[in-house]
């Protein structure tokens, strides 16, 4: 079987998880520049411009992202029907390039930036807190005396047992 069939037939079966991670753009020049990626995941409210297709040129704000029909509705790209009314055009995201960026999701901005997450920062600090290990001549001095008592222990449990199977 030919790699272009199989590759079609995994996007079209693809799970909705699976097909909602592929619905990622190109960053324009300048923004890809500021933030050192090439492509980004589309979210309501991005701009973006049209470089495919019937609508070639035209920009717009993302209306509505739809991982059912593989596409985004663009603010502006309307379709007529003939009883009248207007119907939302989906556009693939492998046609747009993102023009700006909507900011208002901070984690978003992070991950773009490559800053550290907080979930990381508290992991280190866990990590710098933790006792140092007692050096290994105090510890062979302290483990004789555990040993003894954990041997004592054992001895006093088995001999318990067997008085109450006696019994």
């Amino acid at each position: 079987m030919k790699p272009t069939l199989i590759r079609n037939r995994t996007i079209y079966k693809a799970s909705s998880f699976i097909r909602s991670k592929q619905m990622c753009s190109h960053l324009s020049d300048d923004l890809a520049k500021k933030y050192n990626k090439r492509s980004v995941r589309v979210t309501e409210g991005d701009t973006v411009k049209v470089m495919r297709g019937e609508y070639k040129g035209v920009s717009g704000k993302i209306l509505r992202v739809s991982s059912e029909k593989n596409g985004v509705a663009i603010e502006g790209i309307k379709k007529e029907k003939l009883k009248g009314g207007n119907l939302d055009v989906y556009i693939h995201t492998s046609n747009l390039v993102v023009t700006d960026l909507n900011t208002e999701d901070k984690w978003r901005v992070n991950k773009l930036e490559g800053k550290a997450q907080p979930k990381e920062s508290k992991t280190l600090e866990k990590k710098e807190s933790k006792p140092e290990p007692k050096p290994k001549t105090e510890q062979k001095a302290d483990s004789k005396p555990a040993q003894k008592e954990a041997k004592k222990d054992k001895e006093s449990k088995v001999a318990k047992t067997a008085k109450k199977e006696d019994k």
